[in-house]
C-alpha cells in the first residue's frame, strides 16, 4: 500500500470519526426538587433509599447529572432536618453537582421580581456552604415550573440579575409530565399494589421514550439535526425505582450522557427566545414560537394516559 493511499485512508477515518461524533445523540439529565419532590410522603429510611437508588443508577451509567435543590424541603416546622441535608451531601460526595431551584419553589408569574430574587438568594444558603465543602460551587439555576417571566421586562430582570449573581439559567428541551406519573406512583405505594406499580412504571418509560422522539422531531425541524438535549425529571420514588430503566431507554436510543456544561455548548442554545407567557414549556417550543411556527408544528405531543392522571388526582397535563 502506497504512502499516499495510507494517508487518504487515515484522513477518511478521521473524517468519519468526526462525522459520527457530530451525529451522536447526547442528553443531560437534570433532576429537580431535591432532596426529594415530596419528602413528607416518605420516612427517613425511605428517603435515604430513594436517594441511594437514584445515585446508584446515575453512577452505573456514568451520567454526570445535576440536581436542583429547594432548601425549604430541608425543614420541618422551621427546624433543619439533618437527615435531609445528609441526602444532599451524598450527591456531592459522589461527585454530582447541585444547583439552585429557589428556596420555596414560587411561581414567578405570581410574585414580584424582588420577592422572587430574595427567594433565590435564600435558596442558596445551605447548598452554597456545602458547595464550598466539596469544592462544587453552585453555578446553575432552574426556574420553578419553567416560568421565566410573562413579560419581556420581567424576564430580562431575572435573567440579568442571575448573571450578576453568578448563576446560569438551566434550560430544558425534553419537557414532560413525569411528575404526574410520580404522584400516581406515590398514591399506589401506600396500597402496595405491585402489579399496578409495575404498570405505572412501565407506562412511564414508554411515555418518556415517546416524548424523546417527539422532541427529536422538533429539533430536526428547527435545526436540521438532533441537538444536545436537556432532560427534566424529579427526585421521587418513581425514579428511585425506574431510573435504571430510564437510562437503559436512552442507551437503547443510542444516546450518550453529558454534563450541563457540555450540553450548553451546542449553538442551538444561542437561538433567539422571545417567549414571554405564563406557561412553562420546552426551549424547543419557545424557539419554534419565536420563529413563528404554529399549529401542526406542535401536533402529536404525547400525553400522560387517563388512568395515570386519575391515580395522581390531577385534571390537567
Amino acid at each position: 500500500m502506497t504512502f499516499f493511499r495510507k494517508t487518504l485512508i487515515s484522513i477518511g477515518f478521521v473524517l468519519m470519526a468526526g462525522y459520527l461524533f457530530a451525529q451522536q445523540n447526547m442528553v443531560c439529565f437534570t433532576i429537580d426538587d431535591l432532596p426529594l419532590q415530596r419528602p413528607s410522603w416518605y420516612d427517613a429510611a425511605r428517603q435515604k433509599q430513594i436517594t441511594e437508588n437514584i445515585l446508584s443508577a446515575l453512577t452505573k451509567y456514568h451520567i454526570p447529572a445535576i440536581g436542583f435543590v429547594n432548601e425549604d424541603k430541608l425543614y420541618v416546622d422551621g427546624k433543619l432536618v439533618k437527615s435531609r441535608q445528609a441526602l444532599l451531601e451524598e450527591w456531592l460526595a459522589k461527585g454530582f453537582e447541585l444547583g439552585n431551584h429557589s428556596y420555596s419553589h414560587p411561581n414567578y408569574d405570581n410574585v414580584s421580581f424582588s420577592v422572587f430574587r430574595d427567594d433565590v438568594i435564600k435558596g442558596q444558603q445551605i447548598i452554597g456552604e456545602l458547595g464550598k465543602k466539596y469544592n462544587k460551587p453552585v453555578r446553575y439555576f432552574r426556574q420553578p415550573f419553567l416560568h421565566t417571566g410573562d413579560t419581556r421586562e420581567k424576564s430580562d430582570s431575572l435573567s440579568n440579575w442571575l448573571k450578576s449573581y453568578g448563576l446560569i439559567e438551566a434550560p430544558v428541551t425534553i419537557d414532560n409530565s413525569e411528575w404526574v406519573f410520580a404522584f400516581a406512583y406515590d398514591s399506589v405505594l401506600k396500597t402496595k399494589d405491585t402489579a399496578l406499580l409495575h404498570k405505572i412504571g412501565d407506562t412511564y418509560i414508554s411515555y418518556m421514550e415517546d416524548k424523546l422522539h417527539y422532541f427529536e422531531k422538533e429539533s430536526n425541524k428547527l435545526f436540521g439535526r438532533n441537538i444536545r438535549h436537556v432532560l427534566l425529571f424529579h427526585a421521587n420514588a418513581l425514579n428511585g425505582d425506574y431510573l435504571d430503566k430510564l437510562a437503559q431507554m436512552f442507551v437503547r436510543n443510542q444516546y450518550t450522557f453529558i454534563s450541563l456544561d457540555q450540553a450548553l455548548k451546542d449553538k442551538a442554545y444561542l437561538s433567539e427566545n422571545n417567549y414571554f407567557h405564563k406557561n412553562g414549556i420546552s426551549w424547543l417550543d419557545r424557539w419554534a414560537l419565536t420563529k413563528g411556527y404554529k399549529g401542526d408544528f406542535f401536533a402529536g405531543e404525547p400525553l400522560a394516559p387517563e388512568f395515570v392522571k386519575k391515580l395522581a388526582k390531577v385534571e390537567y397535563e
